[in-house]
């Protein structure tokens, strides 16, 4: 339930749902996944993206690297082969200058993705460490309305349409907050068919009110769809801490449902992202002396809860690839 306090209804939300994929994804039973939020293409950003992944892949990708590939590294890292090999003979024409590709191709050696030397003719010559694994399975993506009624579900409508007819993910849904009304007012509203909808109670279960069509997404479409999931695998859900003020004396995180989510103990409310900033009126450098006190040398207690929030997300990743 929305809570009176949240500032920002909508950004606490998709922080709960993000959690709540991430524990039991998917509805009809469970696909070992990783979440994030925030994610899409210069043209529509979703809240909430599910990547399913292969278990055994993904662990391979993790033994690859633990973090992700943008589009010119992934490029270079698919294509290298298990030989030496002119990076131009291994890698098809980008459609861009191959200085572009070279600078990548050298960006991937210092990361120990791949091995590079000089070969005939002083060539850059390069080979893979390892191959890159098909570790994605599906795409899922995920709209987040807490309050879904009729002007929203208009206004969210276009974009769904888009969503189904684009087919870049192979499902879509809407993750709305639970009523309690004998018929969701979810339901009622101009939702795309093939759209599916999701109920969202208080203690961050979710019941399916609509099930998704499976979309059918366009083989020209692989390289993007990689993309996306790489992406996905580097920032993950819990990054929202780094466009906030974590090193501010007020700065906590408090359990909700499942989650933990940032509040601010000056104001007594989750606060938004926008407002957690230097320029918020509340805002006070944590004392230097909170670094001394059992807190590592390099950060005092925001840095502390950074640090858990990243280790969450790993002991996450390393289950998965147990799987």
């Amino acid at each position: 339930m929305t809570d009176a306090r949240d500032r920002d209804p909508e950004f606490t939300f998709e922080l709960r749902v993000c959690r709540w994929a991430e524990r039991t994804w998917h509805p009809d039973g469970p696909r070992p996944a990783l979440v994030a939020r925030q994610l899409g293409t210069r043209k529509r950003r979703w809240d909430t993206v599910v990547v399913e992944v292969d278990p055994q892949a993904f662990a391979a990708r993790r033994d690859l690297s633990t973090r992700g590939l943008d589009s010119d590294l992934l490029r270079v890292v698919r294509h290298a082969p298990e030989d030496w090999q002119w990076y131009r003979d291994a890698i098809p024409h980008p459609g861009f200058p191959w200085r572009h590709v070279i600078a990548a191709v050298h960006r991937a050696a210092g990361r120990d993705l791949v091995e590079t030397r000089r070969g005939k003719r002083n060539r850059v010559e390069y080979r893979r460490k390892a191959p890159y694994p098909n570790w994605v399975r599906r795409i899922v993506a995920i709209e987040n309305k807490p309050n879904l009624d009729a002007s929203a579900a208009r206004a969210l409508g276009e974009q769904l349409s888009h969503d189904v007819s684009r087919s870049l993910a192979d499902e879509v849904w809407v993750a709305t907050e639970a009523t309690g009304d004998r018929v969701e007012p979810a339901l009622l509203e101009d939702i795309p068919v093939e759209v599916g909808i999701l109920s969202v109670d208080s203690t961050d279960e979710a019941e399916v009110l609509w099930h998704p069509s499976t979309l059918s997404p366009s083989a020209d479409d692989a390289r993007r769809r990689l993309v996306l999931a790489e992406r996905a695998y580097d920032k993950g859900w819990r990054n929202y801490v780094e466009t906030m003020r974590p090193d501010c004396r007020h700065f906590e995180l408090s359990r909700r449902g499942r989650a933990l989510l940032p509040s601010c103990a000056a104001k007594a409310c989750h606060q938004s992202q926008r407002e957690c900033a230097g320029s918020c009126a509340q805002f006070e450098p944590e004392p230097p002396i909170w670094r001394t006190k059992g807190w590592p040398i390099e950060g005092g207690p925001g840095k502390g809860l950074q640090r858990l929030l990243d280790g969450r997300t790993e002991r996450i990743r390393e289950r998965i690839g147990e799987r």
